[in-house]
């Protein structure tokens, strides 16, 4: 019974109570740990953009979870069966009875692990042609801009700068980025694809070379320029870029996809540019060595000259013949241009003496003449027409008169000649009409008489049919109607449509005797 009552008086706990117990206790005891261990089951972010995954040893095996928030500032992400070492508080999860870890820090566990994921991060990119040559871009000669991606207060851009002005001094663009750390990686991507957005010709200029440059350090220390977006944006740069990572021993996979690997920043500098003074003493050597060949080829060519001299002939046995014929034909011109000058001076003498006989003034005053003594000609003429004209009017107005009275009397008379003809005429083509009339229906009664005596409609009444096919037209025997064909029955008092069945007998055909011709009757003639 005291057993019992000591069970009895236990408190109770539900089950939400006892799992926030749990949570409780195990957060406080464990708030803060860090983890070595090899992911196992992972299988990239969830839909909601968390992760979930488990962390094991040889002997025990632990839940592990990243926010999606958390995720993305990772610097090294999970991948299967990577050994790390996760930073994060322990705590439970209700719902499965279960404890886990919330990750909020992950790096991989090692030198050796590192190197195993740059390895295989290294095949990845291979494969997708990231390290070809073929895409490698060559590097301009004498760029005017060059971008430098780098930290802005390291030794590294001022010893870029330094052996720039030494070798040649060129337009510089910095893009200041972390070279390390968790933010690194996308500052140099960002940088990279920011350099290439410039506008050609904008208020800042477009960089002609991209130096992509950090000192010396630890695979850790480098292992920005090994993440998958900065090695992207790189490939994807359509600026050409120098790769100048740590020092010569160093090696990242930057300097795989870069256009050229420089092993120092200091060898990026000297790669970028030629020595100033060696272009000039180069320039000036070429020069030299111009001004020497055209001084050889000037003096080839004048002995050239003088050799061909000797071989011509001399200029006064060369215009020896042309100046006796621009003499001789010196005389005939000035002869040709006096006889021309004679001839026209003649010609104008003669026009001189025509054009006084027809001046001018003398040629409109005998016009204006003759123009006065037409128009007075004209104005009697037009008189005298005018009465002559209206003499012959009155006259041909008096036989007009006359002749027309004479004329309406003839066409009266005429006109009562025509019409006791037409009279006549009408009263006779009458009886003849009548007569003809007759003539015709006595004959159209003998020809409807005989119509009726022969044609088929008589023979229809006496209780015949007339078949026709579909297109009309008249069926004489059983070989014209196949069975199934569409027929028309002509009645005397009305048509029907019919179908052809299969034959019910069929009579052999007989072979008739052959008929004597008979003798052509004699043309009747017709009866119309």
């Amino acid at each position: 019974m005291s057993d019992n009552a000591a069970l009895t008086n236990a408190p109770e706990l539900t089950v939400s109570e006892l799992s926030g117990a749990l949570k409780r206790a195990i957060e406080d005891q464990f708030g803060h740990v860090r983890l070595r261990g090899e992911i196992s089951n992972y299988r990239g972010p969830h839909s909601s953009g968390h992760c979930y995954f488990s962390l094991k040893d040889a002997a025990a095996r632990i839940d592990a979870v990243i926010w999606k928030g958390t995720f993305s500032r990772l610097r090294a992400k999970p991948q299967e069966g990577l050994e790390v070492i996760a930073t994060g508080r322990i705590t439970t999860f209700p719902g499965k009875s279960s404890y886990q870890i919330v990750i909020e820090q992950l790096e991989p566990a090692g030198l050796g692990a590192l190197m195993a994921l740059l390895e295989e991060r290294r095949k990845k990119l291979a494969a997708e042609g990231l390290f070809d040559e073929t895409r490698k871009k060559k590097l301009p000669f004498l760029p005017g801009v060059i971008g430098i991606v780098t930290s802005p207060t390291g030794a590294v851009i001022r010893d870029i700068l330094h052996r720039l002005s030494d070798r040649f001094p060129r337009r510089i663009l910095v893009w200041p980025v972390r070279v390390q750390g968790e933010t690194s990686a996308g500052e140099v991507a960002a940088a990279i694809r920011g350099f290439n957005a410039l506008a050609a010709g904008g208020a800042i200029p477009r960089p002609d070379l991209l130096i992509v440059a950090r000192g010396g350090g630890s695979l850790e220390d480098l292992w920005s320029f090994n993440e998958e977006e900065v090695l992207r944006a790189a490939a994807a740069s359509d600026i050409p870029l120098i790769s100048a990572i740590g020092h010569e021993t160093d090696w990242t996979l930057l300097d795989l996809v870069a256009d050229l690997r420089a092993p120092t920043p200091t060898g990026a500098a000297e790669k970028a540019v030629p020595v100033r003074a060696e272009l000039l003493g180069d320039l000036a050597d070429r020069a030299r060595r111009l001004d020497a060949a055209a001084l050889r080829l000037l003096d080839r060519r004048r002995a050239d000259l003088r050799a061909l001299a000797r071989a011509l002939p001399g200029p006064e046995s060369l215009l020896a013949t042309p100046r006796q014929r621009l003499d001789r034909a010196g005389d005939r011109l000035r002869a040709s241009l006096a006889a021309a000058l004679s001839r026209r001076q003649l010609a104008l003498a003669n026009a001189s003496r025509l054009l006084a006989r027809h001046a001018p003034h003398a040629e409109v005053q005998r016009a204006a003449g003759q123009l006065n003594n037409l128009a007075y000609r004209l104005g009697a003429a037009r008189g005298a027409l005018i009465e002559k004209t209206g003499e012959r009017l009155k006259t041909l107005a008096a036989r007009f008169g006359a002749a027309r009275f004479a004329s309406q009397a003839l066409l009266r008379n005429d006109l009562r000649a025509r019409e006791e003809k037409r009279r006549a005429l009408a009263a006779r083509l009458d009886a003849a009409a009548r007569v003809f009339l007759a003539r015709r229906r006595e004959a159209l009664g003998h020809v409807e008489k005989m119509l009726a005596a022969v044609g088929y409609e008589g023979v229809l009444r006496r209780g015949f049919a007339l078949v026709r096919d579909a297109a009309g037209a008249p069926i004489r025997s059983v070989a014209q109607a196949p069975d199934g064909a569409l027929l028309t029955l002509q009645f005397a008092d009305g048509r029907i449509a019919a179908t052809a069945g299969p034959p019910l007998d069929r009579a052999p055909a007989k072979k008739r005797a052959a008929k004597p011709p008979k003798a052509k009757a004699a043309d009747q003639g017709s009866f119309f």
